[in-house]
């Protein structure tokens, strides 16, 4: 029988102590037009004002629980790495390979709105479609340096239409030639402006050019992992400008609405990624998450998303900008496609701690006689408005009733601070990366102004706490270990 997994780095399970939850935070007015202009530069000029917003938005409430916090050790770097197993589980049984066979087209044709990479896939082994025929039917959906642009175009924030076609000619000729490289094969994808790609720009959603699309050379390196498996990439995707909230909002270069909603945000950051799924247009893209950036949208977009463990898809040969909280990341239109994607993009870097994963990855799904356990915070669920208890609570009951989930009563301590503790970490790593700031949005001024606002003392008592929590986390799957 197989030993329970040992990582590298793992936290001590320790429970945290048992506190009330409370919810002190002051609500500070929503402004915006020229009010917000006015602001950011009140803000920026008046560090009295700075500390003023700062203590008003909760950021120093961490100070009052020092005397639960202060003999821990800070912790800035979540990397959790797995190592192999003491006893080995046992082998796979191996699956016939995959022929490139042309059999009948007609039944491949997908019914659901989206086509996922099987489905491309096996139109391309058909014969039926070739990757030529998808990049010419979408590239005049996302262009935007055509007349009469379509409104998908506002998610594209760069496409370059010479190589996505001679991209999708070199997969054509391969699948006619019984030599393509596998299941991402000249199938459709985009990635977020944070990445580079060489000859594209680089903005990370703002009007800063880091790498100019006419001088860039570099690739980052799960891009390069996309590229080597022949993946259709058909250029950079927007974001909400430096990743800095969760709207996806960026009046430089548009704001992609919610494909089902257009009264609605997409959710960001990774905005431009969320939309280009959800919306049909791509089954898979890249994005990244550092508090939701990849989560958020594609939720509020009716998508899949994963937010990996932190640090096993690499940002080589380019920094990790924010190390202390964001990773990379893929949104897919349904699981099978991110477990492909993913199967591609976490091969290790040279300079990466972790070991590789089983190629290609499968989904396991439950079988009824394992043990399925939900933890609820019961406490803190209690707290949200009383149509988001609604729902969360009739899901709980559909899991338990129909799905065989049994429920377990948890608490999680400082789970408010635990919220402050996240944002002033992003806002404080965002303002050191960021001295010049007067040509960015207004919203975001505010919020680099109150990162720069942060003294050393409370960043560290964040990272206090996070260790804090991740050791009560830790206790709590040693409690429950299903």
């Amino acid at each position: 029988m197989a030993q329970r997994q040992r990582f590298l780095n793992y936290p001590e399970p320790l429970k945290g102590p048992e506190v009330p939850y409370e919810n002190e935070r002051g609500s500070n007015p929503a402004i915006s037009g020229v009010f917000l202009m006015i602001a950011a530069n009140l803000m920026e000029w008046f560090r009295l004002l700075r500390e003023l917003i700062w203590n008003n938005t909760g950021f120093g409430s961490l100070r009052k629980i020092i005397p639960y916090i202060e003999e821990y050790e800070p912790w800035f770097e979540p990397q959790i790495v797995p190592l192999p197993e003491e006893v080995d589980k046992e082998p796979l049984q191996n699956e016939p390979a995959e022929e490139d066979t042309k059999p009948d087209a007609a039944v491949f044709y997908p019914e659901a709105k989206y086509y996922s990479v099987e489905d491309y896939r096996k139109l391309y082994l058909s014969g039926a479609i070739t990757p030529l025929d998808v990049a010419e039917a979408l590239l005049p959906l996302i262009r935007r340096d055509i007349q009469n642009a379509s409104e998908h175009s506002i998610a594209f924030f760069q496409v370059r239409t010479e190589r996505v076609l001679a991209s999708a000619q070199e997969s054509t000729l391969r699948y006619q030639e019984g030599r393509s490289l596998g299941p991402l094969d000249g199938v459709p994808t985009a990635v977020k402006d944070e990445y580079d790609m060489e000859g594209y720009s680089t903005t990370l959603g703002s009007p800063n050019v880091y790498a100019d699309s006419s001088t860039n050379k570099t690739t980052s390196w799960c891009v390069q992992q996309i590229e080597a498996a022949g993946a259709l990439i058909l250029g950079k995707l927007s974001m909400h400008e430096f990743g800095l909230d969760t709207t996806g909002n960026n009046p430089h270069y548009g704001t992609p609405r919610n494909p089902h909603n257009s009264n609605y945000y997409t959710g960001g950051s990774s905005s431009g990624t969320a939309y280009a799924v959800a919306a049909g247009l791509i089954p898979i893209g890249l994005g990244s998450d550092g508090g939701g950036s990849i989560r958020i949208p594609s939720s509020l977009c009716g998508v899949y998303g994963l937010k990996p463990t932190h640090g096993r898809l690499s940002f080589r040969p380019g920094p990790n900008h924010c190390v202390t909280c964001a990773c990379l990341g893929p949104i897919a239109a349904d699981m099978s496609s991110l477990a492909a994607l993913f199967s591609v993009i976490s091969t290790p870097h040279s300079s990466s701690p972790f070991p590789p994963l089983p190629s290609p990855l499968k989904i396991q799904l439950p079988t009824p006689d394992d043990a399925k356990v939900l933890g609820i915070p019961q406490a803190w669920i209690s707290q949200a408005t009383p149509a988001i208890q609604t729902l969360v609570n009739t899901l709980i009951r559909t899991l338990v009733s129909k799905h065989g989930y049994t429920t377990v009563p948890v608490t999680i301590p400082f789970l408010q601070e635990g919220q402050i503790a996240h944002a002033m970490t992003v806002l404080t790593d965002a303002a050191t990366l960021l001295p010049e700031y007067k040509n960015l949005t207004y919203a975001n001024r505010i919020l680099l102004a109150l990162g720069r606002t942060t003294p050393a003392t409370d960043y560290m008592l964040a990272q206090k706490l996070r260790r804090l929590l991740m050791q009560h986390l830790a206790w709590l799957w040693e409690q429950h270990p299903v």
